[in-house]
């Protein structure tokens, strides 16, 4: 088993068998049928150009992806190989840009690294694997993660601020309300590999501000075969995973279909995925075209953050039940067709289907008890449930050029891009008391709070331009203009207008970048780059402080918000060590103009209600390092992100659970916080560590240790890092794993997450503990007032699972990440 070519050793420029997404495979057809513009990831690169590996090797590794189809059109770089060597850089899937002409830090992974650690989502792969990648888990689901990279953000949750952009095969799925990341929705099981793009690239669209993620899917003919699996273990957890694919003559397919259930490791937050993927395609010399479904149906339920109080019993949830509900029906058409030797012409079309049910159980903040006896006693508590209905389509075309400028290589892509969107919210209340356990009882019929429809309409056009200056520098340039127009529309009462309001964006994104390569085990870069985000229609809404807003939101037409606009510079330097080394190191700056935060309004008590506003500026700003070797059969990595996350505009919101708050009044209640520049952004860890461990013992025995470590953050609300209870503790977990083949195509795996039961945090919010009473009841009902707390949200215990594995067709036996 050769493990030097094919083990990832660094992710800025790994060797781990992949196999991206259907990189343009289309025909003419798609012309017509990509009127309707769409999102893609990749560009150009010369088809003539030397493989980064050997000229053997790379015909060795395009023969066991798809035979001689993988050499008949190169196209199928982003499609094809067992070594990722050619990165995708923008809206519509091509020929991809060589790793060593990214002037970026990139950090790629492959699907068979992914299909071996067996993750719940690519969020949580990535939690392990990727360098400056931290997660929040504030909603108490596993499959609910806040991702943060480089002090940016991809989260489901609403109200998130958004700074990173994730892509399917191409697709932007930042949903159209509030631009979040349902990470439930994408199966691990359909990826073929992981792109990590950094910074703010400007031809990747909205949201881009730290980086961009590009998730490719797996296609019949470079996994050939069919696969079942089943697992179970700690916390109730059964499922089972199907996947085969194929290929005859033109045509392929692939289908993967991924069922999960578990009780949960705490009580009142189980879960249930059920996900499917589809893909067919037809490919020729001169044309790739494919054609791809996505289905899911979740059911996750979270327990909320807890007080310090109550972390003597972290099982426990704060109040039940938070309910989030999820299906979605995803089609993504996308293809290319040569145009001639030096002309490629690509493009997607997409409609995306969401619908999302949430039921969440709040406190009352406006409880008091009654005068007189006998007079009526007010709910403790409100049940909040609410609908979302998204309608999302679109598409792109790009042309690319690959052509001679001043007698250097050069390639130019130009190309155009629509992101639309229609959504229908809707929410509504129904008083409730408490149970001895903090689950809510209604007292009455829902009763309808909210009614809107709102519109997105996204636009961009873009270029980028690589030129080979020399034989070893390269000079990238690109730009792209972006108009956005958001709409929203009341349709509850008649005479109320007040949510009705329309908002328009506009603005050009530059981007520069070298990449210098003077000895082929070197590659030095820089860039700088622009991007931005405009507000979402959840945040449109959701403005006024006079008027706060209870997530996922009571709508009103507010002031407007500014878009935030982000400009990166970054350097940096990887290479190869020997044949079997890699190393990278970058130094990065982002600086964010009129940053939109989410600010907690006092008065209300609870931890979701408040308004959106623009803070000024904030900056993000850090080192990577990271090293990869291999010595006989043990191979590791390590990985080490710093990070500086600060506050560079002086503000003041109102609180009444920062213990550092002033007085402002003159009453003798503390009220304001003020927030100084330089001060720390909450939630993001100054220091993060990954470090890979594995050893081949025998040829069919592999054994594998990891580690993660992220130092303390500061909760949200002490954005002025002054509160009493200061910064969360950080942590450090350890996990173990191991895959025995039985026999051929029998494999088991087993794998031990925090392995030494450690108690850890990594999120915290300031806010009041309603629940003071006897036992841990509503305290307000007896009399006695909530108390101000910081809230931790709890990561979960020891767990252990078990996997087995059976494959027949394809490969001789069930390969993993490491073989060749």
């Amino acid at each position: 088993m050769a493990m030097a070519r094919s083990l990832r050793l660094h992710p800025s420029e790994p060797v781990v068998p992949y196999r991206a997404s259907g990189g343009p495979r289309s025909n003419l057809v798609l012309a017509a049928a990509c009127l309707v513009l769409s999102t893609g990831l990749a560009d150009a690169a010369d088809p003539a150009a030397p493989p980064a590996v050997g000229p053997e090797d790379a015909a060795s590794d395009r023969k066991q992806a798809g035979g001689e189809r993988g050499r008949q059109n190169p196209a199928e770089a982003l499609e094809f190989g067992e070594t990722i060597e050619v990165i995708g850089t923008l809206p519509v899937p091509g020929l991809g840009t060589a790793l060593r002409d990214v002037p970026a830090s990139v950090q790629t992974f492959g699907g068979k690294e992914v299909d071996r650690q067996n993750p719940l989502s690519a969020a949580d792969f990535l939690e392990r694997n990727a360098t400056s990648v931290s997660l929040n888990s504030g909603q108490g689901n596993p499959f609910q993660p806040d991702l943060n990279f480089r002090g940016f953000t991809a989260s489901p949750l609403l109200g998130t601020p958004q700074g990173v952009s994730v892509f399917l095969d191409g697709v932007r799925v930042n949903e159209p309300f509030g631009d979040v990341v349902n990470w439930d929705l994408i199966p691990p099981s359909a990826i073929a590999s992981i792109q990590l793009v950094s910074g703010s690239t400007p031809a990747l669209g909205l949201n881009t501000l730290g980086g961009a993620l590009a998730l490719y899917t797996k296609s019949g003919s470079a996994y050939p075969g069919l696969t079942a699996s089943v697992t179970g273990g700690s916390f109730g957890r059964v499922g089972g995973t199907v996947e085969a694919g194929g290929a005859s003559g033109h045509l392929d397919g692939f289908v993967t279909a991924n069922y999960l259930r578990e009780d949960g490791w705490a009580v009142h937050n189980p879960s249930r995925v059920a996900q499917l993927f589809a893909k067919g395609g037809h490919q020729t010399e001169q044309t790739d075209l494919d054609l791809s479904v996505v289905l899911a149906d979740t059911r996750l339920e979270g327990t909320q953050t807890l007080p310090l109080s109550f972390l003597d019993a972290p099982r426990e949830a704060y109040t039940f039940p938070d309910v989030n509900e999820n299906r979605v029906a995803h089609v993504n058409l996308k293809g290319s067709v040569y145009l001639g030797s030096e002309l490629l012409f690509g493009g997607s079309a997409y409609y995306r289907k969401l619908r999302s049910n949430n039921t969440s159980s709040n406190t009352n903040d406006a409880f008091e008890l009654p005068a007189q006896p006998g007079d009526p006693v007010p709910p403790q508590a409100t049940n909040d449930r609410s609908t979302i209905d998204q309608d999302g389509w679109g598409g792109a075309l790009q042309l690319t050029v690959l052509s001679k400028l001043l007698g250097r290589k050069n390639q130019l892509a130009v190309g155009a891009a629509v992101d639309l969107g229609d959504v229908h919210f809707t929410q509504e209340s129904q008083p409730a008391d408490f149970t001895a356990d903090r689950g809510t009882i209604g007292t009455g019929p829902f009763a309808p709070e909210t009614d809107v429809e709102t519109r997105t309409r996204y636009y961009g056009v873009y270029a980028t331009d690589t030129l080979a200056v020399t034989d070893e520098l390269s000079l990238t340039l690109s730009g792209r203009y972006n108009w956005a127009h958001v709409e929203i529309r009341n349709q509850g009462a008649p005479e109320d207008d007040s949510l009705n309001g329309t908002s328009n964006f506009q603005r050009f994104n530059p981007a520069v970048g070298l990449a210098w390569n003077p000895l082929r085990w070197l590659t030095a870069f820089a860039n700088y780059n622009e991007g931005m985000r405009v507000p979402t229609p959840m945040e449109l809404t959701c403005a006024d402080p006079t008027a706060p807003c209870k997530l996922p939101n009571a709508f009103l037409a507010d002031p407007p918000l500014k878009a935030v606009v982000s400009r990166t510079v970054e350097v940096g330097a990887r290479g190869r060590l020997g044949q079997a080394g890699r190393w990278s190191a970058a130094l990065f700056r982002t600086q964010l103009s009129d940053d939109i935060l989410f600010i907690n309004d006092p008065a209300s008590g609870l931890i979701g209600a408040g308004f959106f506003a623009n803070v000024g500026d904030t900056r993000r700003q850090g080192l990577e390092l990271a090293l990869g070797l291999q010595t006989g059969p043990v191979a590791w990595n390590v990985g080490y992100g710093f990070l500086r996350a600060t506050f560079e505009t002086p503000y003041q919101f109102a609180s009444a659970a920062n213990s550092a708050a002033v007085d402002t009044n003159g009453d003798g209640v503390p009220d304001t916080v003020f927030v100084r520049a330089g001060n720390r952004i909450p939630g993001l860890p100054e220091h993060t560590v990954k470090v890979q461990g594995e050893w081949q013992v025998i040829r069919d025995l592999t054994v594998g240790a990891s580690l993660v470590y992220a130092s303390g953050v500061y909760a949200r609300g002490d954005e002025n890092n002054q509160d009493a209870n200061g910064k969360l503790p950080g942590y450090a977990l350890v996990q173990l794993d191991a895959s025995y083949v039985i026999l051929e195509g029998l494999r088991l795996s087993v794998k031990v997450e925090n392995l030494l039961d450690t108690a850890h945090y990594n999120f915290g919010v300031l806010g009041q503990n309603a629940f003071t009473g006897p036992g841990r009841t509503f305290g307000p009902a007896v009399g006695v007032d909530a108390v101000p707390e910081q809230f931790r949200a709890v990561g979960a215990p020891r767990g252990v699972w078990a996997t087995l594995e059976y494959r027949f067709g394809g490969s001789a036996r069930a390969p993993d990440a490491h073989d060749s």
